[in-house]
């Protein structure tokens, strides 16, 4: 695979990407992965990711409530071609009917249609609403679009800042999944409402994370927001979602929820020390596999 090109700065936080290696592989080697949650692509999956999230939760359940109605339209459909193509054949009805007008079924055509958008578009509306209106957050996340790496900031936790490059294969850790996992991923406390501002350096990027409902354009000298609530401690994984250039398939998202006291700890050493703050967390995972086996 292509090698990223890395700026100057990144180069020089190479070394410091090892400790967040040993982070993600910690937790799959330790069997933190299978103990918590985690939301990825699987192959032959034709579904959405399990919902991890109140408006994804919204997406489930419209997407559900949308095939409920599209699918006896389809079977009507699929009737009506059926019955012409028997009914109305050359064979069967060699004297076709010159009717040109029917009051009634001209009425039935236009008034059904528009019942079937207005019970669509209730509910259409109400989660665009939720989606767009941001509740009050507990804390803001700032995500930058580079080519082709993310950058995150924390302006409400001592303005923590960190780059984020998908591992290459030589890095990954034995269950980490490629062309997803990440040197440094964001961390959140479950539970807690996340403001996220996102915005792009030079192109047009996309953050997207589906397990999260999430999906928001980043563009360069605009500002634009969505926001999440996690509901379950795991790992989440994203990407890009917009055409970026040559390596946009190679800047995934990962999104580590953490317990409010786990994410505390961390939030108040990356401050400082990035580094020191994911081996440190590394730890709290591990410890809280052990308990959850003994």
């Amino acid at each position: 695979m292509m090698k990223l090109k890395r700026s100057a700065p990144a180069l020089l936080k190479f070394s410091k990407r090892t400790a967040t290696v040993l982070f993600g592989g910690a937790a799959a080697l330790f069997g933190l992965g299978s103990a918590a949650f985690a939301a990825q692509p699987h192959p032959w999956q034709i579904s959405f990711q399990e919902a991890a999230s109140p408006v994804m939760e919204q997406i489930n359940s419209f997407n559900t409530f949308t095939l409920w109605i599209v699918v006896p339209i389809v079977l009507f459909v699929l009737l009506l071609l059926i019955l012409c193509a028997v009914k109305f054949n050359r064979k069967a009805n060699p004297t076709p009917s010159k009717t040109t007008h029917n009051t009634m079924i001209e009425i039935v055509w236009t008034v059904a249609p528009v019942l079937i958008l207005v019970v669509l578009a209730v509910p259409s509306f109400r989660l665009l609403y939720n989606e767009l209106e941001i509740p009050e957050a507990h804390m803001t996340i700032k995500a930058t679009g580079y080519q082709w790496y993310w950058g995150y900031e924390y302006p409400d936790n001592n303005d923590i800042s960190f780059d984020s490059y998908m591992l290459q294969d030589d890095e990954r850790g034995p269950n980490d999944p490629r062309l997803l996992a990440v040197d440094n991923e964001i961390v959140v406390p479950v539970g807690k409402v996340v403001r996220v501002q996102v915005t792009a350096a030079d192109v047009l990027h996309s953050f997207a994370m589906p397990s999260m409902g999430l999906k928001m354009d980043a563009v360069p000298g605009r500002l634009n927001e969505t926001w999440f609530q996690a509901e379950r401690e795991g790992i989440y994984y994203g990407q890009c979602s917009e055409l970026c250039g040559t390596l946009h398939a190679f800047m995934p998202i990962a999104i580590r929820v953490v317990s409010d006291e786990q994410f505390t700890q961390w939030a108040s050493m990356a401050a400082e020390d990035v580094e020191g703050a994911n081996e440190m967390l590394a730890g709290l995972l591990d410890e809280q596999r052990k308990l959850a086996q003994r």
